[in-house]
């Protein structure tokens, strides 16, 4: 594949684009939409082929190119890998290939755990995928080797949040097997490192304590992409709301309109995406 030139022409007017292997991303969208509510969002989420978090790299990064592509046709200035497994396992490739700014959610949640963590003892819960790239525990020690870093995959975490089941026997089962581990271990920092779990982020909070800071990588994600615009001049300063536009690579999944109601986004319209095509249809 060519290398994707970012056009002289990139206005501070086109939409960030932000992609997930699902539906969690949203939480994602959401922090940047508190924090740039002037910018306008392209939301593609590859429903179609998810979770990535079970598959191998060649295979994440061959995905992430195809919906990244589809990001920079709809003239996106820049892109979020809003996705963990995407971000340890393809972002290398999505920097090679594009031109456009692309940022991942690892890099800027490595950052924060390391300023809040007191006792430099630091916990990560993700998917098989993401634990096993031992991309947060790179980036945290990259920072800090003297800090520790307990790393706990959690397979069974993300069907559940798809059920909507936040508040459930079985998800609150089920954080315990995850998370009792590690606070044994005494950790005095967590991190969410899969982007649907913010939507489990009280549920987390009331079973680890006061003791334990809670490190949200959509939150700090955004707070990279306010940064980079910045740096980029291509910060949106628009006198109205940006828009948010939502599309699908297969409109079945039934956790979006959950999503879409505990986010609070009131998306109207989501469009569907053919992974290697054009847009077909809308919904």
């Amino acid at each position: 594949m060519s290398i994707l030139e970012m056009s002289n022409h990139n206005r501070p007017e086109q939409p960030v684009g932000v992609f997930d292997s699902g539906i969690g991303g949203l939480t994602v969208v959401r922090a940047i939409k508190d924090l740039l509510p002037k910018e306008d969002l392209f939301y593609l989420g590859d429903t179609a082929r998810l979770p990535y978090g079970n598959k191998d790299r060649l295979t994440i990064e061959r995905y992430s190119l195809e919906i990244a592509g589809l990001l920079a046709a709809e003239g996106a200035k820049l892109i979020v890998v809003a996705c963990n497994t995407a971000s340890a396992l393809a972002l290398p490739r999505l920097h090679e290939v594009f031109r456009i700014p692309i940022i991942g959610v690892i890099e800027s949640g490595a950052r924060a755990a390391v300023a809040q963590s007191q006792k430099r003892r630091i916990g990560i819960i993700g998917t098989r995928a993401t634990i096993a790239s031992g991309a947060y525990e790179r980036a945290i020690q990259a920072i800090d080797p003297g800090i520790a870093v307990l790393s706990q995959p959690c397979p069974l975490l993300v069907p559940l949040i798809e059920e909507g089941m936040f508040d459930h026997s079985v998800t609150i089962e089920m954080l315990h097997h995850y998370l009792d581990p590690l606070i044994a271990e005494r950790i005095d920092t967590l991190v969410l490192g899969c982007t649907h779990y913010p939507l489990l982020k009280k549920t987390i909070s009331d079973m680890i304590g006061e003791d334990i800071v809670l490190v949200d990588s959509a939150e700090n994600c955004a707070a990279q992409v306010l940064e980079v615009l910045r740096e980029t001049r291509l910060e949106n300063r628009a006198e109205r709301p940006g828009n948010l536009e939502v599309a699908l690579t297969d409109s079945s999944n039934p956790f979006f309109k959950t999503a879409d109601r505990v986010l609070e986004l009131n998306i109207s319209r989501v469009q569907t995406r053919i992974v290697q095509g054009v847009t077909m249809a809308a919904i």
